[in-house]
């Protein structure tokens, strides 16, 4: 018999932070950057846990250097030759900040694990790999991080994607160190509607981040943050990183091809299952598949720089409303509100019905 789930789930704009008594006399005087220990791996990170996503418009090596400079992160995408990496490499020779805030990502398949494995040889610095699936609770996917493990057993493994605590307790235990949580949720993702498969974000992270913390692993929220009080709220509900796209989409650092329109600049921005991704990659969709992505056109919006700085800067905001004088108090001083569907619509820009 199916089984509906009567207790509500949310997302980030079914929420509003509930503001708190705070000693902080300066949004300044917040400290943005955390420190971790990795379960598995055992290495350290300190930086700014924000993460450019690993898709080919987003996750590029220019990306990578200039989120470095503010110790944020990047999941360079899995398209780039062995023969990109080695330039890259010789191109930042010495920038070890950089290769602590970069990692390589890669699919689950035995061409990838190949191109994994000469990839990290050419470029010994490489420490974090992002292992990055649709659908991240195949038995198929499972036995690839345990490989991918005992190939690599020093270097920090993310894994993902999932929405649920006892996959990401299995992934973690079979050698992942941080678990990526989300389906469904990105702004060019169509899961939900091609498929009927998802998890609101902001209960997916609540509860992964439980399960994950249980463990001493760790999670990062995939998708769904179209703003920096999104990203307060992932990071309030337990996320250790959180990862977003489309936030970064259309910058000079970004590729993606450029369209002028009535003398405006647009870039074209595709989620990596879109017919789009497929077809540049693949050559064409798959015909036991469906595309569950879409293209779309976004403003050029220059140098990726301002919008990093607007983005740390409504993050430390938000810890000013909470009273968290650190990130990593967020979560504990995080009470969520649900707001109405009215004041929802207000939120997220749509005109109330009358």
């Amino acid at each position: 018999m199916p089984r509906i789930e009567f207790e509500p789930k949310l997302d980030f704009k079914d929420v509003l932070l509930r503001p708190k008594r705070s000693t902080l006399k300066s949004r300044a005087d917040v400290d943005l950057v955390r420190e971790f220990t990795f379960r598995n791996s055992k290495k350290v990170y300190t930086g700014v846990p924000i993460v450019a996503s690993n898709m080919d418009t987003v996750g590029t090596f220019e990306m990578a250097q200039e989120l470095a400079q503010h110790r944020m992160f990047t999941t360079v995408h899995k398209h780039y030759t062995v023969d990109e990496w080695k330039q890259f490499r010789d191109q930042v020779a010495g920038a070890q900040q950089l290769f602590d805030n970069v990692a390589v990502s890669s699919g689950s398949g035995d061409n990838d694990f190949q191109k994994l494995k000469d990839v990290c040889a050419a470029v010994p610095e490489l420490e974090y790999i992002c292992l990055d699936v649709a659908n991240g609770y195949s038995e198929h996917f499972v036995d690839f991080i345990r490989r991918v493990r005992e190939e690599f057993p020093r270097h920090t493994i993310f894994a993902g994607n999932v929405v649920t605590g006892e996959m990401v307790e299995e992934l973690i235990l079979t050698g992942a160190d941080m678990v990526k949580v989300g389906i469904g949720p990105g702004s060019v993702c169509t899961t939900r509607k091609k498929t009927g498969v998802g998890y609101p974000q902001l209960s997916a992270v609540l509860e992964c981040a439980d399960a994950a913390h249980g463990l001493n692993g760790h999670v990062m929220s995939d998708g769904g943050c179209t703003n920096p009080g999104d990203v307060a709220k992932a990071f309030g509900a337990g996320a250790d990183f959180v990862m977003a796209g489309g936030m970064f989409a259309g910058h000079d650092q970004c590729k993606g091809e450029v369209i002028e329109k009535d003398g405006q600049k647009y870039v074209l921005f595709y989620g990596m299952s879109s017919d789009t991704a497929m077809k540049k990659h693949h050559g064409s969709v798959a015909e036991y598949r469906a595309s569950e992505g879409k293209t779309v056109k976004v403003p050029y919006r220059g140098d990726v720089n301002a919008t990093v700085l607007d983005l740390l800067g409504g993050i430390r905001s938000a810890c000013t409303y909470t009273g968290a004088t650190h990130l990593k108090e967020l979560s504990k001083r995080a009470t969520f509100i649900r707001v109405t569907q009215q004041i929802n619509e207000i939120y997220t820009g749509l005109e109330v019905k009358k």
